[in-house]
């Protein structure tokens, strides 16, 4: 490692822009610097920290900002980075290197790196200026297109100026704020950048069966005010389409006007010239993403855009990278629609083939564009049906391995990952070849996971996670599905066989269908899968002796010896008798007592033989067994909503404490938590629940698959403005679903993400009933809540069952001698046993 530099000789970059080629470029930079050679200062137009742009629409029905963040967009803890929002570059001095803001300050550099990106172009239509009219760039944009659309009312029509990939999400995002929407394009067809006629004709008929209303081959004349907040559009074709609310989505320009300004070197189109190691006119200044023209081309998708970042990442570390062209194919999904395009799609090389399938009725078009001689790949244009992108797109340019017609056939040949050369380019977003992915699988990367970790495949738009998957099953790299040495069968599996046979003891399972006589990862695996199929009491008979540490007392077992315990607290709610309860309790018992993060009182100390003591206290006040030793459902959070607050929208708190008490005791594959916030402002932080709900007007948001600790995900939006009753309908689906199918200690974020067609697949499943299981899911949960009974409760009024709560079974009244306490500091903190201790005021802090 070089060693780090003298401060006083540290260089300063400045960015100019923060979207996400700023970003990817300051990332860049700060990885390979091990010298710490740069600081950084990066200047922000917009309020918000750098975030997911090509995701803009997953805003709309969240509208939750935090969502795109990309990650490690603040930089925390990096000294050597400046982040400056809401400071825009005003000019440069290009003599001086010095960088004047909006605010007034005057920054050098040594380095300067334009990635202002591009904006939306807005034609000169008469009227396009007037109140009403947006484009579609910005999470401001989105916000203000939501509140006219609320204002405007359901129904209402809104209107999308641009046919492209852009003005059909726009469009989607109007559909989903209860607009009618209408799409006008002059071209004579949508998308017509990446499809052709065929793909189009396909196109429009599938977006309209969806409710959008298309305009093709016609313009917009003008717009006029027709009053009552509407608009009056009049199109070329002399029709009228009243409105009230217009969005322009005719293209993007490069943002170069800073460059211009400067007197840097600008295309005739527009996009500051640089040459291909991204330097501009000005050897001190360099331009990355959009706003950059590499040798007169702007290229306008994100991954050529990551490309540039790197490269002069790489230049300003005394590297000779250069940009090595753009890789233009896509693969998207819009308004729930496949299309994809790659290389050739238009077939404009000389000589070009195309082979075409047409099926109207249903709904697909593939077109594969080959040389003249049917040899080799050169582009082509899926509609409908985009499956075979992951496995197309790394071919072109290479021989292909079967006749073209067959590739695109249902019937045809399969196009297998082995037909593709270790060159081949399969994550284009970060570049990342199939030698690399079988080089990382082969050193020990073993699943999707994994491999994203590893080279970072797979981790932008995820277009090519099909063929990691497909890479690893033909690897030759086996992935056992086997729960452990005794059970070749997944949990999955083995949940499906007690289910089917009616099972109910580890010993009859195993004998049937293991090897044997169990073991620490088996023997509570199946405990659970028995628990989630009938309501019997853990500790029953034979189900006793399967149960870990926490199960077996019911309680979590701490680092001392000691157990803490949680009585439940619906929602948060306790009663101000149950408070006074737990404080009698915590001073008898002598406990140290903490609020959680979700909304509960634990009281940690307690030996084995105080807990039965304990729980009769708190069951004689009305509280329950909290389950937080369980893999099971631990708390719903929740606001105070609408009962209390002035923002609420709906009753959080009743929602919450009727989904708790719903779910306590639910038995699955991993702990889970869930949380019912009252409106927007998320303050119960329901996406970051296994489950969340978020109120809005017109009923609650259901969002699923949000986890914390090590590798904290969000939750997505499963259903939006669900009444109360489909609402638990889908948790109720979801959950069973969870439960049957995910592996042992598989969160629902990692679940989720390895089923086959993702969050599409599973909204499938538990909103549509695609695999018409949804009766018999709901009937699960059913039997489960009809059935609970207070674990805790049960043990009280079971002489044998107390009888296990002792440290020594051959001498019950004793106490364990080797627990103790230092209550010496402020806070009471376990003492182990031989081990030197912290001071108790400052241990742990």
């Amino acid at each position: 490692m070089n060693p780090t530099v003298d401060p006083a000789q540290r260089k300063t970059a400045v960015v100019v822009g923060h979207g996400m080629v700023g970003h990817r470029f300051v990332e860049a930079l700060r990885s390979r610097d091990e010298a710490d050679q740069w600081q950084i200062v990066i200047l922000s137009e917009e309020q918000l920290p750098a975030y997911d742009r090509v995701g803009l629409s997953s805003y709309v029905g969240s509208w939750d900002a935090s969502a795109l963040a990309l990650p490690g967009n603040e930089y925390a803890g990096d000294a050597l980075v400046e982040l400056r929002l809401g400071q825009r570059a005003e000019s440069i001095d290009r003599a001086a290197r010095k960088v004047v803001t909006s605010a007034g300050d005057t920054i050098a550099y040594d380095a300067l790196v334009l990635a202002t990106g591009s904006y939306a172009f807005v034609p000169p239509v008469p009227g396009h200026d007037l109140d009403g009219c947006f484009v579609y760039r910005t999470i401001e944009d989105l916000d203000g297109i939501r509140a006219t659309a609320e204002a405007a009312g359901p129904g209402a029509v809104g209107v999308v100026i641009g046919g492209g990939l852009l003005g059909l999400e726009a469009a989607n995002a109007l559909r989903l704020l209860g607009m009618t929407p209408h799409v006008i394009e002059f071209n004579d067809r949508l998308m017509p950048a990446q499809v052709d006629a065929g793909g189009g004709a396909i196109l429009e008929r599938l977006v309209s069966d969806l409710g959008l209303n298309v305009h093709t081959g016609v313009g917009t004349q003008s717009i006029e005010e027709a009053g009552a907040g509407k608009l009056k559009l009049t199109l070329s074709d002399e029709s009228t389409i009243d409105a009230s609310l217009v969005v322009f989505s005719a293209g993007i320009r490069p943002r170069d006007q800073i460059a211009r300004d400067a007197g840097l070197e600008v295309g005739p189109r527009g996009g500051i010239i640089t040459d291909l190691g991204l330097q501009t006119s000005d050897p001190n200044i360099w331009a990355i993403g959009e706003c950059a023209a590499v040798e007169g081309v702007c290229y306008g998708l994100v991954a050529p855009g990551y490309s540039t970042a790197e490269v002069v990442a790489d230049r300003l570390l005394g590297g000779a990278g250069e940009f090595p062209g753009a890789d233009m194919s896509t693969k998207l999904k819009l308004l729930g629609v496949d299309v994809a395009s790659f290389g050739d799609a238009h077939g404009t090389t000389e000589g070009a083939l195309s082979v075409v399938l047409h099926d109207a009725a249903k709904g697909t078009y593939a077109k594969l564009v080959v040389s003249d001689d049917a040899q080799i790949l050169l582009g082509g244009i899926l509609v409908g049906d985009a499956s075979a992108y992951s496995a197309l797109r790394p071919l072109v340019g290479r021989p292909l391995p079967a006749d073209p017609a067959s590739l695109i056939s249902p019937a045809g040949a399969e196009l297998g990952a082995d037909a593709l050369p270790d060159d081949a380019q399969i994550c284009s977003c970060n570049n990342v070849s199939k030698g690399a992915i079988c080089g990382a699988i082969a050193e020990g990367a073993c699943d999707v996971p994994a491999i994203k970790s590893c080279t970072n495949a797979g981790t932008s738009c995820g277009g090519c996670v099909p063929m990691l998957k497909k890479l690893l099953e033909q690897s030759g790299v086996e992935v056992s599905k086997s729960l452990c040495e005794h059970f070749s069968q997944s949990r999955a599996e083995l949940f499906q066989i007690v289910q089917v046979t009616g099972i109910r003891t580890f010993s009859g399972l195993i004998a049937k269908y293991g090897k044997g006589t169990g073991c620490d990862i088996c023997k509570p695996t199946v405990a659970s899968i028995l628990a989630s199929t009938s309501s019997d009491h853990i500790l029953d008979g034979e189900q006793a002796a399967l149960q870990d540490t926490n199960d077996h007392f019911l309680a979590n077992l701490q680092k001392n010896g000691t157990y803490s315990v949680v009585p439940r607290m619906p929602g948060g709610e306790v009663t101000a008798e149950q408070l006074i309860t737990i404080g009698e309790v915590a001073k008898e018992f002598g406990l140290y007592v903490k609020v959680t993060g979700g909304q509960r009182i634990d009281l940690f100390g307690a030996r084995v033989e105080q807990l039965p003591k304990i729980w009769q206290r708190l069951v004689d006040a009305g509280m329950e067994s909290g389950h937080a030793y369980g893999k099971s459902l631990r708390t719903v959070k929740s606001c105070v909503g609408s009962t209390w607050c002035r923002y609420g929208q709906q009753d959080s708190v009743g929602m919450a404490v009727l989904l708790e008490k719903r779910y306590r005791g639910l038995r699955s594959p991993h702990k889970l938590k869930l949380a019912v916030s009252g409106c927007a402002r998320e303050c119960a932080e329901a996406r970051g629940k296994d489950v969340g709900v978020i109120a809005t007007e017109h009923g609650w948001n259901l969002y699923v698959g949000g986890n914390g600790g090590l590798t904290p995900k969000h939750a997505v939006l499963l259903a939006g403005d669900l009444d109360d009753e489909t609402l638990i309908k889908y948790i109720d689906r979801y959950l069973m679903f969870y439960i049957r199918t995910a592996d042992r200690l598989q969160r629902t974020a990692p679940w989720q993400e390895a089923l086959e067609g993702g969050l599409d697949y599973l909204k499938a499943v538990v909103c549509e009933d695609s695999l018409g299981i949804a009766d018999e899911l709901e009937a699960a949960m059913a039997k489960h809540v009809d059935g609970y009974k207070d674990e805790w409760a049960a043990v009280l009024d079971d002489e044998e069952k107390l009888s296990r709560f002792v440290s020594f079974v051959n001498a019950p009244e004793e106490a364990d001698p080797t627990i103790s306490f230092d209550d010496s500091g402020e806070r009471k903190v376990p003492v182990l046993l031989g081990v030197p201790q912290m001071p108790a005021a400052t241990h742990g802090k």
